[in-house]
């Protein structure tokens, strides 16, 4: 039975953390983005995150996003800064057309930093990505 299970490979679809400014709190804040650099839209799109180590698990977050445009991105999340001792895991869900994808995005324990920086792909930024 599991030989018959296709499970699409997912591109173009990435996980992102920028550090940008708030202009509510006026602060430096972390936020983690889904980028759909497809020429499709992404519909239907659930978005559960977490924090985790071998000894502690955060809560679990969840979101939904009805449509993500093509070649476009949405704001996830804040991240606190204490949680990048964590591994940050996001498990993204879609349907391109009657198919639906799956993949989990990790951000390994402290790899957000402004060391890590790169350009992310259509938000004009740099910041952490990962594909």
């Amino acid at each position: 039975m599991k030989k018959d299970i296709h499970i699409p490979e997912v591109k173009d679809v990435c996980v992102a953390v920028v550090k940008e400014h708030s202009e509510v709190h006026n602060t430096q804040d972390w936020y983690a983005y889904l980028i759909n650099d497809k020429d499709v839209d992404l519909e239907m799109v659930i978005i559960v995150s977490n924090g985790y180590n071998k000894d502690k698990i955060t809560a679990t977050f969840r979101k939904r996003i009805d449509v993500l445009p093509k070649k476009s991105f949405a704001k996830i999340e804040l991240l606190q800064e204490d949680l990048f001792a964590l591994n940050n895991q996001f498990k993204v869900s879609f349907f391109e057309g009657n198919t639906m994808f799956d993949k989990t995005y990790t951000f390994r324990k402290n790899t957000i930093n402004e060391k890590g920086f790169q350009k992310i792909p259509l938000m004009g930024v740099k910041g952490i990505l990962v594909k």
